[in-house]
């Protein structure tokens, strides 16, 4: 019996709600277990300690340590490699999305005109196999067309907003922010009375920074005034006469401080010589500040100010802390002739898109006038529910909606997965806009890419944190609400820890012929309805299981870098490099973003918090940033055929409405491009010599890169490389294998590579005797032939060992 330690923090933690944990610990929201090399939190989260503070979802925000030190028994914890907890409670929506297997021949063929498919069957148990057992047919899932006009069931509505809520618009705010979080505001435009160091300067004092995990490195989370006194003050310089309208104020990020300003006042300048302060009447304003560190709060002036300068001056702190502080100020540009900074304005977008910010209602309005617009080419289609019932909508872009087409590759665009990081969800709500308006023009480039490629758009997979994030707006969000599930579930690390599988079986298998390396099947204890997986992502599998997508991106936010398998590092480490048997390619396929991407791609851009990914050129090995058990990315390339890269789009991770079309210009030709790769490498079909039909699940090799794939259900199949010359290897169940050489050229299209193969004579047989037909007569010439070639061997083999006897008796 064997004794580990339980830590367990304060009552409010930074960026994690766990619903299990709550439970768990009676109000708490976070625990670890030292289980003797690493820690388990609850959450299906499996991490070192260093790790997690280092991803700034367990910064205490609440009161100090409370226990230090608990005993408990592990041979009572569960020795599955993950950790699952119910809930304790069951879902007011019950979920139609299962787990199925990732046989790509599940997928559903429309042999029916356009937006043809038909209504969809459940899958009533989940699979865990990688493939249905032999002789055996596995039921389709399909996903029909949605009618948007349908309305919201009366109870989710209930549960997921008040009418309170629907009259309000947390976007009409009377003027926007400056740009402190997005950093529009540069570092130059902000200055201080004074600063206890660098990584404390005024530089440091925007809303929803992020500290690194050491306190006194120059990534620290607050401006930090050197002297506790009321003449602190810090200064944001709008470079043109600016109506200021208010102040959003939040303390410091620390893991190991507790600082935060309690009451606070405004100055204003025309010239920065002489200050006017803010008034409430006759008398100087004293605004409320923080209560805690991380929640924003909001102090609307009495009247707006005309002004160029702006100074926020502490009065009052947290009586066991400093002056330090993290802020936003709202404020309206005015007209300025003389402005010699016109120069920096921004243009915006040229595009006609509905850029702002939309809930669950009003998206489903925009998804429906697109489907309008252009119906010929799109299809609305839901994958499952989330947890409070809100339908995950996904918009389908192709030539033939609601149909695959042979030889054409199917990709996808997932956003949202966290709710608060809400600008993925934007932008592709301005991609299927724009794609549709492009077509319509006759852009031969888009109308290529219609026409060559089956576009799948995901704008929201949480919508439930989506919704409780907007209901507090951009800017009072905060850095974590809204970013779980209702359950509590951090949807990054909820897809099932194949990696560990992979991991565990290379190592106890030492014929590397029987090595696994693809298509991964799921633990059984993960498709249990007891397991702790969200609906969400139980729907988004089945998605993954059902089509067989190619390429995909999953679209983040909150900092600039795309990120590439593997996101798990093999022995927990925090962080290391981990990389796949195709990081040539994965390596390609992030820099194809980030060198398009208009911010990343800047050599002059300052970090967004505490890691400079310019050194990496904006892209990084996941796990070399920190390890993430089961995240999308791994899973997707171990137990589907499709690649898989998150984008982190942005340093604000819910921007305000105003910079959308910044934020559009600058992410829409990475989009593009991006979904353009699914068009690199090798792709063909696979046939039945005698009868020409497309051979499905077949598994293609390519020498030198330890990780296949397998065709879809008529036989196609799609392979990304990078240029060169491969020699691939096809092989199927009753069939001969069959090798060539295929090259991948340099241009923007795939090699086509097509492999015909031929029956075994045992198959052949099998086939005829089920058939109740005679065996022909080259068959049984094959056939005895081969019991022949099976006779002189065995013959062979026991002649051998006869005279290995012999020679030992006579020695």
């Amino acid at each position: 019996m064997s004794i580990t330690v339980i830590y367990i923090y304060g009552t409010i933690w930074h960026d994690t709600s766990c619903a299990s944990s709550r439970n768990i610990t009676g109000g708490f929201n976070g625990i670890y277990l030292g289980l003797e090399k690493f820690f388990f939190f609850f959450c299906l989260q499996r991490e070192t300690l260093t790790q997690r503070l280092k991803e700034r979802e367990m910064a205490p925000l609440g009161a100090y340590l409370l226990f230090t030190l608990m005993f408990a028994i592990s041979d009572a914890l569960p020795t599955s490699d993950t950790v699952t907890f119910s809930s304790g409670t069951t879902s007011p929506v019950s979920s139609t999305s299962t787990t199925t297997s990732p046989n790509p021949a599940s997928v559903t063929h429309s042999t029916a005109g356009k937006g043809s498919d038909p209504a969809p069957t459940a899958q009533p148990n989940a699979s865990a196999t990688a493939k249905p057992p032999a002789g055996t047919e596995q039921p389709a899932v399909r996903f029909s067309t949605e009618d948007l006009d349908e309305s919201i069931d009366k109870n989710v509505e209930k549960r997921v907003w008040s009418k309170e809520e629907e009259d309000e618009d947390p976007e009409n705010q009377a003027c926007p922010p400056l740009g402190l979080e997005s950093l529009r505001v540069k570092d130059t435009q902000l200055r201080a009375s004074s600063f206890q160091r660098h990584g404390l300067g005024p530089h440091r004092g925007r809303l929803n920074i992020q500290s690194g995990i050491e306190d006194g490195d120059i990534y620290d989370g607050a401006w930090c005034a050197r002297y506790e006194d009321r003449n602190q003050w810090l200064e944001v310089d709008a470079r043109r006469p600016t109506l200021f309208t208010g102040v959003i104020l939040q303390g410091r990020s620390s893991i190991w401080s507790w600082d935060w300003v309690e009451t606070y006042k405004v100055q204003l300048s025309n010239d920065s010589i002489i200050w006017k302060p803010s008034m409430n009447g006759t008398n100087e304003a004293v605004y409320e500040g923080n209560q805690d560190t991380e929640t924003p709060v909001l102090a609307v002036f009495p009247e707006p100010i005309m002004a160029r300068y702006i100074r926020i001056n502490p009065q009052t702190w947290f009586v066991n802390g400093t002056v330090c502080l993290r802020a936003e100020v709202l404020g309206c540009p005015l007209p300025d002739p003389n402005n010699i900074y016109t120069w920096e304005t921004d243009e915006g977008s040229k595009d006609k898109l509905d850029f702002r910010h939309h809930n669950y209602k009003e998206m489903k309005k925009l998804m429906k006038s697109v489907n309008e617009d252009c119906p010929d080419i799109t299809r609305i289609y839901s994958i499952g529910k989330s947890y409070m019932g809100l339908k995950l909508y996904v918009m389908e872009i192709s030539d033939n909606p609601g149909k695959h087409e042979l030889g054409e590759p199917e990709f996808r665009y997932v956003a949202g997965m966290h709710g608060n990081e809400a600008l993925g969800r934007e932008l592709l709500l301005n991609l299927m806009q724009y794609l549709c308006h492009e077509y319509k023009k006759g852009n031969q480039r888009i109308v290529r890419l219609v026409k060559e490629t089956r576009i799948h758009l995901l704008p929201s997979m949480n919508p439930d944190g989506y919704e409780t994030a907007y209901k507090k707006g951009s800017e009072l969000a905060g850095w974590a609400l809204g970013r779980y599930s209702y359950e509590g579930i951090d949807m990054n690390h909820n897809f099932a820890d194949l990696n560990s599988v992979m991991w565990d079986a290379l190592e106890m298998e030492t014929d590397k012929s029987k090595q696994i390396n693809h298509y991964i099947p799921i633990p059984e204890k993960y498709t249990s309805e007891e397991a702790f997986v969200a609906s969400e992502t139980r729907a988004v599998i089945s998605w993954m299981q059902n089509i067989p997508f190619v390429l995909s991106a999953n679209l983040h936010g909150g900092e600039l870098v795309v990120t590439y398998p593997f996101d798990m590092t093999r022995d927990w480490a925090p962080r290391e490099q981990t990389p796949t048997p195709d990081d040539s390619f994965f390596r390609w396929l992030a820099t194809v973003y980030a060198s398009t991407n208009q911010v990343m791609s800047n050599p002059d851009r300052r970090p967004c918090h505490n890691e400079d990914f310019l050194r990496h050129n904006n892209i990084i090995n996941g796990a070399d940033w920190h390890t993430v058990p089961g995240s999308m990315n791994d899973f997707s390339y171990l137990h589907t055929n499709c690649f898989e890269v998150t984008v982190e789009l942005s340093c604000d991770k819910f921007p305000h409405a105003s910079e959308l079309p910044t934020e559009w210009e600058n992410n829409k030709e990475s989009l593009l491009v991006y979904m353009e790769q699914v068009h690199r490498g090798l792709k063909g079909v696979v046939k039945d010599k005698d009868t020409e039909a497309g051979i499905a699940d077949a598994i293609i090799q390519v020498d030198g890169i330890d990780h296949h794939i397998r065709s879809a259900f008529d036989g196609d199949y799609w392979r990304l490389l990078n240029p060169g010359e491969y020699e691939v290897t096809v092989r199927a169940e009753g069939y001969f294998s069959s090798r060539r050489m295929c090259r991948v050229e340099y241009d923007h299209y795939p090699t086509i590579c097509n492999f015909i193969l031929t029956k075994t004579p045992k198959q052949r047989l099998r086939e005829i005797l089920a058939k109740g037909g005679k065996i022909p007569k080259d068959l049984q010439l094959r056939l005895r032939q081969l019991r022949i070639r099976k006779l002189r061997v065995t013959t062979k083999a026991i002649n051998r060992r006869r005279a290995q006897k012999r020679r030992a008796r006579a020695v």
